[in-house]
């Protein structure tokens, strides 16, 4: 069984995982299925697409691949308006614990850096000791070798921590051990049938495993 004290860098992922954005992406959803053409799942799908892989999502919902880029950039831009989305309980203590334990933390997101950042507020952005955000539905991999490259961390001392299955294969692709959270998009069931290295039920959870030596 993995240990806190076998990672020298957590690569957190952003939204459903510090930030709670799922109200204010529902909120957005149809005008966005409107605007590139898609269709817009209701409240009882939606609840069932938490259980798919994201190809699986954009088969149903009939998303072409080539519009996942014009898709993430207009939803950035609409939260970089939005108002600033907030951290689950406990993430505050939490980012202030893993830095003070000595392990550094890095945030590889879909949203952008400025949001991120916005977020977290300057206290705990200045935890962050790397930043590479705008990452693609798909493209994870190449921003988690960023992050080891610039703090010259070896991919088997760092753990990742997500809240979707994209997150636990893009950590396989490129070495990192993976953490799955449970209190964001992805449901426990799903996210460990891509079997991680270990679920969190609760942020309380991740805190007590980072106590453990």
């Amino acid at each position: 069984m993995i240990q806190a004290r076998d990672f020298d860098l957590l690569v957190f992922d952003f939204d459903g995982t510090l930030a709670n954005s799922a109200g204010w992406f529902r909120s957005i959803l149809p005008d966005i299925a409107k605007r590139f053409g898609f269709r817009c799942p209701d409240t009882d799908e939606l609840e069932v697409l938490r259980h798919k892989p994201p190809r699986e999502v954009m088969r149903i919902l009939k998303i072409p691949g080539w519009k996942l880029v014009f898709i993430a950039v207009h939803v950035r831009k609409l939260a970089a308006k939005a108002e600033a989305f907030p951290l689950f309980d406990g993430v505050p203590e939490l980012l202030q614990q893993i830095a003070a334990n000595g392990i550094r933390i890095a945030v590889v997101s879909s949203n952008s850096e400025v949001n991120v950042r916005r977020a977290l507020g300057p206290e705990l952005s200045a935890k962050v000791s790397a930043w590479s955000c705008g990452a693609g539905m798909f493209g994870k991999a190449k921003h988690f070798r960023a992050v080891l490259r610039e703090l010259n961390v070896p991919p088997q001392r760092a753990l990742s921590v997500g809240d979707e299955i994209r997150d636990i294969e893009a950590a396989r692709v490129v070495g990192l051990r993976a953490a799955a959270v449970a209190w964001g998009f992805g449901m426990k069931p799903s996210l460990e049938a891509a079997k991680p290295d270990v679920v969190f039920e609760t942020v309380v959870e991740l805190r007590d495993f980072l106590r453990t030596t």
